[in-house]
């Protein structure tokens, strides 16, 4: 064994090129040892003055220091360029491959800095609604809501989204308001329907459910408006028309509902207004005060 070990030395060499790196570097802190210890000499022999003394000591120490190290980046300049540009490679591989965790991260901050969303919320972000049930350092767990954009079902799938995704695409967030919530939905008639019997039955169906709690959603919104600065919206339930074909007239329903509760208020509207009449058949025009009270004020 201590044979092995006495033929390391000796199978040991080093390249011409870094041996003369390491003797250059070698008389260049001798030299500079050197100089630095007689030129200290000097001055504590010279120099009477024990302020002025000081000054010139650290003075002097400062600048061979500097002159070391200038002189070691001109010996080992070539190594340390070659360094370099093996650590820039590196960095630049390493952030290639590591880029959708980057994106991830970086996602994690920006949503957390901005405060987009907090655990419960409903969110859409791209393709993707759903409620937020886990919030990680790289992903985001929602349980998906539908069917579509304006479904308020649980679907029963999760979807695991990637932080990367709100560096780019907007997020909404459907829980604007803790405890209250605005829903809209819209209902499509033919024009020879009688849409304004629907508009003024779907009004008042909508009036009677949100009576009980109309005046404390009023109340939180204004406290939501002087807080942020905004202009209080009505929150009294309204139905407005849209014709967004010739042959068609949508009424679009609006009106305040509990947090959670916006489908079952939608289908407890709908169910009450059609078990009557199906508005079909008829084109009867409103009178100016059925037009009035169903235009209300705008926001």
């Amino acid at each position: 064994m201590f044979e092995s070990l006495a033929l390391v030395p000796e199978n040991f060499s080093l390249p011409d090129s870094m041996l003369r790196l390491l003797i250059s570097t070698g008389l260049l802190i001798l030299a500079i040892i050197i100089l630095r210890t007689l030129t200290a000499r000097f001055i504590r022999r010279n120099v009477v003055s024990s302020e002025l003394r000081g000054r010139l000591l650290v003075n002097f120490r400062n600048g061979f220091l500097l002159l070391g190290i200038l002189g070691l980046a001109l010996i080992w300049g070539d190594q340390i360029r070659s360094l370099a540009l093996s650590i820039v490679a590196i960095a630049v591989a390493f952030v290639v491959a590591t880029k959708e965790l980057i994106l991830c991260v970086s996602g994690a901050i920006l949503k957390s800095g901005a405060g987009s969303f907090n655990l419960g919320d409903r969110i859409q972000v791209k393709d993707f609604r759903g409620d937020v049930i886990d919030q990680t350092l790289l992903a985001t767990t929602i349980l998906e809501v539908g069917p579509g954009k304006t479904g308020h079902q649980r679907t029963g799938r999760m979807i695991v989204v990637p932080n990367a995704l709100f560096v780019s695409e907007p997020v909404i967030n459907e829980s604007f308001t803790d405890h209250w919530d605005f829903h809209v939905f819209t209902v499509p008639f033919k024009r020879e329907d009688d849409w304004h019997a629907a508009q003024k039955a779907l009004l008042e169906s909508a009036n009677r459910h949100c009576e009980p709690y109309l005046e404390a959603v009023r109340k939180h919104m204004n406290k939501v408006g002087v807080l942020r600065g905004l202009e209080v919206p009505s929150v009294d339930p309204r139905v407005t028309i849209q014709a967004p074909v010739a042959s068609e007239i949508h009424l679009t329903v609006r009106l305040p509902t509990k947090s959670g509760q916006r489908s079952y208020i939608e289908q407890s509207i709908l169910s009450e207004v059609f078990a009557a009449t199906d508005f079909s058949g008829k084109n009867n025009r409103p009178s100016d005060d059925e037009q009035e009270e169903s235009g209300g004020k705008d926001e």
